[in-house]
């Protein structure tokens, strides 16, 4: 009876980070929410530990979840934002009045969507809503066709080794593409949504099921993605840093090879 009690709570502590992740909610936050001590969310989180039955019943009322979901299955990204707005709706029929999370439309607005950051999740959900598309801060590019753009700020640096390449909060400009032709994206830098995150990484390789990405830092490994996960793909195209690059290390073999004839010349020339 244990063991079977163990496996249904075998997802809680993966779903209550979950949750705190997609909500922007800290483990301090979390714990007085519920009344408990903060270590105890980092032992659930961990699978140290496993809350009681009666805080994992304020859990899902709190946040409006089926306790059976909560405990036997991990939740995604998309069904928690999935609740958000059903519970929304909700509250409206109560006349109840949702915080906005987003600014009001900017009228007659044009340029390029950007995705920021901290928007990464909301897109995951809202990408096809024009509605929320509609309230994304835009770039101004000098492109004469925009419609068909996005542009990612960048997140992370696992496409920066010796400090070339995209640097974390750059701004990547792709263009939409389909699933299928992924022949032509081969070697070359995608930005792919899917169901857990943004990732810009380079398409290495694909086959029917998934696809394959890797970094330009060597030390990160490769990454696949099934193909049933993925929601949009954008092959970037531009990339807008503020940061300069220093020079690599063959033009700085270069620039020292150049200098060192140069000096022979003036030798030989005396």
């Amino acid at each position: 009876m244990a063991q079977n009690i163990s496996k249904k709570l075998s997802f809680i502590g993966e779903n209550i980070k979950k949750i705190r992740q997609v909500k922007r909610i800290s483990q301090a936050e979390f714990s007085s929410l519920f009344n408990l001590a903060r270590p105890s969310i980092g032992a659930y989180e961990e699978g140290r530990s496993e809350p009681k039955i009666d805080t994992i019943i304020q859990i899902a009322h709190h946040f409006r979840i089926s306790i059976d979901v909560l405990l036997t299955r991990k939740l995604t990204v998309s069904e928690i934002y999935s609740l958000d707005r059903l519970n929304e709706k909700l509250d409206k029929a109560h006349n109840l009045e949702p915080t906005s999370k987003y600014p009001e439309a900017i009228a007659s607005k044009t340029g390029i969507p950007l995705v920021k950051n901290n928007h990464y999740l909301d897109y995951i959900v809202n990408y096809q809503t024009a509605d929320f598309l509609n309230k994304l801060p835009v770039i101004q590019l000098p492109i004469d066709n925009p419609n068909n753009l996005r542009a990612f700020e960048m997140n992370g640096s696992e496409m920066e080794y010796h400090q070339q390449g995209l640097h974390h909060g750059d701004l990547l400009v792709g263009r939409s593409h389909s699933l299928e032709n992924l022949e032509n994206l081969v070697g070359k830098t995608v930005s792919i949504v899917h169901k857990e995150s943004i990732t810009t990484r380079r398409l290495r390789s694909f086959d029917i099921s998934q696809i394959t990405l890797i970094t330009d830092d060597p030390n990160y490994p490769a990454m696949s993605i099934p193909k049933e996960d993925i929601l949009e793909i954008w092959h970037i195209e531009a990339a807008y840093s503020t940061y300069l690059n220093p020079p690599t290390l063959l033009e700085e073999r270069v620039l020292i090879l150049e200098k060192t004839v140069e000096e022979i010349k003036k030798g030989v020339s005396k």
